[in-house]
């Protein structure tokens, strides 16, 4: 079968079921094979080297579509299926511009869009894409592996929450302006023995510092979409110049952790179970097999380092 996939995440478990796509979105990155692949999508949206407000900044003068999909390189290569996303207006081509492209082209290929809005609708998805490019089994052994990491991180938050209770926790995906993770992370938050109060029980959504400040978390988790992990200590530096913010508990205790959003969090593939074992690390570290400062993707951000660093002093 060949599959054209316009979803990061999608791409992502089409790899892991051992289906090559055909041809990838601009934003595939992962694992490093998609690189060898044609590319099928570009965004007006510059995202080098540029801050988390000159992006959000670009993404409201955007007069038209955000992302344009290159439908002759896409009917050239004469995809039976095209897999895209409907949970995000702004992450991906837009599933109704994908169904529109896919009627113009003969013949006209099948399109499965993924709109997970929960931790489970993700692990869901691998089953539902392994059916869609007959990888069946693949897929069930996928999600059985995976169901098995997660009821391990339940059995081992259960007893952290025991011995410590639940801390308050604040995740963001974005931090100018602060936007709080929703979607799966509010499942993610409880699941890993966090108190998830704070994350909205639907769509990610912007909140004002202050409300950050009147929640005053005790971790604070940054992962902003797209931006990998020193761009998330950036992106940490800059809420230390914010009022109130060497106030948070999650300040003074060191637990403001820098993550790379573009990898964890964000990305609704298999590797959200990734995600959660370094959430709970992060919550819990004196219960998790590895502390929070060694895992991969994940930074430490101190307050104090990330203020100088902020400052140049």
């Amino acid at each position: 079968m060949r599959v054209a996939s316009l979803l990061p995440s999608a791409t992502e478990t089409l790899f892991a079921l051992g289906v090559e796509p055909v041809g990838v979105s601009h934003s595939c990155d992962h694992p490093p094979a998609v690189h060898d692949l044609p590319t099928l999508t570009s965004t007006v949206v510059a995202h080098e080297n540029r801050s988390a407000a000159d992006i959000d900044e670009q993404m409201r003068e955007v007069d038209g579509a955000v992302y344009d999909l290159d439908e002759a390189r896409l009917a050239a290569l004469d995809p039976d299926l095209l897999v895209t996303q409907a949970t995000c207006d702004v992450c991906a081509v837009d599933a109704g511009e994908v169904r529109a492209a896919a009627a113009r082209l003969d013949p006209e290929p099948d399109v499965l869009a993924c709109d997970p809005h929960s931790f489970a609708d993700a692990l869901d998805d691998v089953e539902r894409i392994g059916a869609a490019v007959d990888a069946e089994s693949a897929a069930s052994e996928l999600r059985a592996a995976l169901s098995d990491r997660v009821d391990a991180v339940n059995e081992r938050a259960e007893r952290a929450v025991a011995d410590e209770g639940r801390p308050r926790v604040a995740v963001l995906d974005w931090t100018d302006p602060p936007i709080r993770a929703g979607h799966w992370v509010r499942d993610m938050v409880e699941i890993a023995g966090g108190d998830p109060a704070f994350q909205p029980d639907g769509p990610s959504e912007p909140v004002a510092w202050d409300d950050v400040v009147d929640a005053d978390p005790e971790v604070l988790v940054v992962a902003p979409c797209g931006f990998d992990s020193d761009r998330a200590v950036d992106a940490v530096a800059d809420l230390t110049a914010r009022p109130g913010f060497d106030d948070l508990a999650a300040a003074a205790a060191d637990r403001v952790y820098a993550v790379d959003g573009n990898a964890l969090f964000n990305r609704p593939s298999h590797r959200l179970v990734d995600s959660l074992e370094s959430l709970f690390a992060c919550l819990h570290p004196e219960h998790a097999a590895t502390p929070p400062g060694a895992l991969d993707r994940v930074e430490p951000a101190e307050a104090a380092e990330m203020r100088s660093a902020y400052s140049g002093g």
